[in-house]
């Protein structure tokens, strides 16, 4: 009678153990637990650029995504197969006038996973699971002349990340350390300055969408008289206006999507195919937009035209009847031209060079450091 006392209490705690599994299974807590999921946040930032330009995820893990956008244009982002970066960025910019319906991102087997368009002060995600396959799969804003400067590499991978200086997946920029934005090791990059509806004190530069011009444009206030609008996408002045900067009533608050209105009238507009060449004037270069830097609050651009490093700085006249145009090219190595086209109403001087007809040309020793100034022509 004992013996059976016994057993039934064992059949009994048996049973309480089994249903104790069954409910704690039912329960989730057979599925992945939270500390198996990589957590990337990302900010888009003023200046092109991603506050962290590289980040690592095991082959296989899972990977939530998320990007928040503190500039002031609208941005996405692409996630790519290995050294797929640079086709899907022409592919996106070929795209032309259908980008905007389909968030300028293009059809390719070679794009992994995509965020699309996310709006100033927005945000959004995603979740999946890695490539099994290590490897460097980058990750880049497609907006038309974005893609140029604004990407940055997710590694796939086990092991350590090489040296930030030797990491040729992310911009030149971030390796040297020019840009304000840190890798994500604690440092948090400042939100940028948006449109306001007071009037900031020039110089300044908003990046927004201007007439005439790509996704790409910045607008720089010179003065309170005198503006003019850089296009990114091509690496080129675009046009020069007098009589105010921007109608700010159309801005603010708005979205990243929003066209620029211009106040004022146009001084100078660029018609020419390009106007900084190579050894010759017939053909158009290949250009790649560097970035940006501030010096005493006016950006200079930094590109290339054909592979050769240009710096340029745009200043005001002090009379406020035109700009003063440094272009830097420490290392051309052979003859610069600088073509000045029949622009109406601009007349050209430059600080050195001999002038053709229509151009000024440069030893590689005079494109170190020249200016070209135009000025407004009297009526």
């Amino acid at each position: 009678m004992k013996n059976n006392a016994i057993r039934l209490v064992c059949r009994k705690q048996k049973g309480l153990c089994i249903a104790f599994f069954l409910l704690i299974s039912h329960c989730g807590y057979n599925q992945p637990v939270q500390d198996s999921i990589t957590t990337i946040s990302l900010k888009a930032i003023d200046g092109l650029q991603f506050d962290i330009v590289r980040f690592r995820v095991k082959p296989g893990g899972v990977v939530r995504l998320t990007l928040s956008n503190t500039d002031d244009m609208a941005h996405n982002l692409v996630i790519t197969k290995p050294g797929a970066r640079e086709e899907i960025v022409q592919a996106a910019l070929n795209l032309g006038k259908r980008g905007p319906a389909v968030n300028y991102i293009p059809k390719s087997s070679k794009i992994l996973q995509v965020i699309p368009v996310v709006n100033p002060e927005e945000t959004g995600s995603i979740t999946f699971t890695a490539p099994k396959q290590a490897g460097i799969y980058p990750y880049v804003c497609t907006f038309p002349g974005h893609g140029y400067v604004m990407y940055g590499a997710m590694y796939v991978t086990n092991g350590d990340l090489p040296d930030l200086k030797n990491d040729r997946t992310i911009p030149e920029s971030r390796r040297l350390g020019e840009l304000s934005a840190s890798e994500h090791a604690g440092h948090v990059a400042p939100a940028p300055e948006r449109f306001h509806p007071y009037q900031p004190v020039a110089p300044y530069l908003y990046r927004i969408f201007m007439p005439d011009a790509s996704t790409a444009s910045i607008a720089v206030s010179l003065s309170d008289d005198l503006s003019y609008c850089w296009d990114a996408g091509p690496c080129r002045l675009r046009y020069v206006w007098k009589g105010g900067f921007l109608d700010q009533k159309t801005l603010w608050p708005g979205k990243g999507d929003t066209q620029a209105k211009l106040t004022g009238a146009l001084l100078f507009r660029d018609t020419m195919i390009y106007p900084l060449r190579m050894d010759t004037l017939q053909q158009a270069p290949s250009v790649d937009f560097k970035g940006y830097q501030l010096i005493d609050r006016y950006p200079e651009f930094h590109y290339t035209v054909d592979g050769i490093d240009v710096y340029e700085l745009i200043h005001p006249q002090a009379d406020g009847n035109g700009v003063r145009r440094r272009f830097k090219i420490p290392t051309a190595g052979r003859a610069v031209h600088f073509y000045t086209g029949q622009e109406a109403g601009v007349t050209y001087r430059s600080s050195t060079g001999k002038w053709g007809k229509g151009y000024v040309a440069l030893t590689p020793d005079e494109a170190r450091e020249f200016t070209i100034t135009m000025t407004q022509k009297e009526d």
